[in-house]
């Protein structure tokens, strides 16, 4: 069967998932398919700890040990070293961040049609510190400023897109995803910005494939 869609795994609060959102908009011009974004609620501090600190950056509480203070520390210096080449901005945030409330506005959006307005909006809005995602009201507003209609959002949130948002998670786990950027082709996974490469080549492969068919 001709391969028409793949699954794009992301986490607002993930740097390196705002950094492979453009290229990943270029698979579907590039090779005709669908990707199907969907939300992964990372929990973050499991395996990197937690910590919060303020504006000038001083740590105001912490739960993390050396080794994971100087992978946080990198993984943010490289973001953006990257996010300034392609001239984004990327400031980190001072606290992890609960993405789920984002996510469930997300599915709301992509159920209205209006997924990629909301996508870009609370992505590049959080990623310049000027979006409070672990609020309800912030996320009905922003579903509001790009068409949506609010009424049932609150409601939404509370039941049905809480549902979504833990059956999606738990059934995500089950296909081996354990972190974002990821991407699902035929079954196979492929992790991290880096392996968009890899995405590109096994797209190119079914392309040919279909051709010769």
């Amino acid at each position: 069967m001709p391969l028409k869609t793949i699954t794009h795994y992301f986490d607002y609060k993930s740097p390196y998932a705002y950094l492979a959102q453009e290229e990943t908009f270029r698979l579907q011009e590039d090779f005709n398919i669908e990707v199907d974004f969907l939300p992964y609620t990372l929990d973050i501090p499991s395996y990197l700890g937690s910590a919060q600190v303020d504006e000038t950056g001083r740590v105001l509480q912490e739960n993390r040990n050396a080794h994971q203070w100087r992978r946080v520390r990198y993984s943010y210096m490289d973001c953006r070293r990257e996010a300034s080449r392609r001239g984004l901005t990327l400031r980190g945030p001072r606290k992890i961040f609960n993405s789920s409330l984002a996510h469930i506005g997300m599915l709301y959006a992509k159920h209205q049609g209006k997924f990629r307005p909301y996508h870009d909006v609370v992505y590049e809005r959080f990623w310049r510190r000027e979006l409070d995602i672990e609020n309800p009201l912030v996320v009905k507003q922003v579903l509001g400023e790009v068409g949506i209609d609010t009424a049932d959002f609150l409601a939404y949130l509370n039941g049905e897109g809480r549902q979504e948002h833990d059956r999606l998670r738990a059934e995500t786990e089950n296909l081996g995803v354990f972190g974002v950027p990821s991407y699902l082709v035929n079954g196979e996974l492929f992790w991290g910005a880096e392996r968009i490469v890899r995405v590109r080549e096994r797209l190119a492969a079914e392309v040919g494939e279909r051709r010769k068919g």
